[in-house]
């Protein structure tokens, strides 16, 4: 899990690599690493504290419209997950004033940029 949390960060431009928070699971007992590979800080959230990690238990919400809670990962390939992803990343959200997350973050990263 550490490897593939280390990959995925990096493939985000670094200015945009500040924190991340997580829950006390054993997947993350090699934060450190995480922190000194990808230069993110990362938090603990409180036990029973979804609200310290909001928007992971939204995308959460919205994932199990593709994926019921207790369904076995292992029946859908790399490429479902990344279609399922990518649907999301694609959603307009009232949140974001009805623009994509993928809208959001790339403006981000081009503005980040272009400084």
């Amino acid at each position: 899990m550490t490897q593939q949390s280390i990959k995925a960060f990096w493939r985000i431009p670094r200015v945009m690599r500040k924190t991340l928070t997580v829950d006390n699971g054993k997947e993350f007992s090699l934060f450190e690493q995480i922190e000194k590979r990808t230069g993110l800080k990362v938090f603990f959230a409180d036990p029973y504290s979804a609200w310290q990690r909001g928007a992971n238990e939204n995308t959460n919400k919205l994932l199990r419209q593709y994926f019921p809670k207790g369904i076995n990962f292992k029946k859908f390939s790399d490429q479902d997950l990344a279609l399922k992803v990518s649907m999301l990343n694609h959603r307009p959200r009232k949140c974001l004033a009805y623009q994509t997350p993928h809208e959001v973050f790339y403006k981000e990263v081009l503005g980040a940029l272009a400084t």
